[in-house]
């Protein structure tokens, strides 16, 4: 089979895997001083905004089950990034919010996916970006 041509070769999906794989290796890497694994830094990056969600709307940003999820919060609460409190008025309701160390690491995260962004995206032209957001909107779609 000629290049280009194998179905696997052009998967988008398997693109999208392989980019995913190799942007956390890089985040890690740039990322090492805080110690913290992908799903953490992955929470704080969503939550880098200031504004406190709940465990279920944290869970829908990030791409996990609330359940999943409660592992990662325990060991943000542990280190002092975050807090869970329940929500004025509804006390079924968890509100996570950052705390100012937590601040300062998703402050540190999103300046390292900003820097990484320009890098890896800044030659393309907006069509491109507008293109890659469509696909990944897509894709998210088909999956809910």
């Amino acid at each position: 089979m000629t290049p280009g041509h194998d179905p696997v070769e052009r998967s988008a999906l398997l693109a999208l895997q392989r980019a995913t794989h190799a942007t956390l290796h890089l985040l890690a890497t740039e990322l090492v001083d805080l110690d913290m694994t992908a799903s953490e830094i992955n929470a704080l990056a969503n939550l880098a905004d200031g504004q406190g969600r709940t465990v279920s709307q944290l869970g829908a940003a990030v791409g996990t089950r609330p359940t999943t999820l409660t592992s990662v919060l325990d060991r943000l609460e542990r280190r002092g990034h975050i807090t869970r409190n329940t929500r004025a008025g509804d006390r079924r309701s968890v509100l996570v919010e950052l705390t100012q160390s937590g601040r300062i690491a998703a402050d540190t995260i999103r300046h390292t996916l900003t820097d990484l962004e320009r890098r890896a995206l800044g030659d393309l032209p907006p069509t491109a970006i507008a293109g890659f957001h469509e696909v990944l909107r897509a894709l998210t779609e088909v999956s809910t």
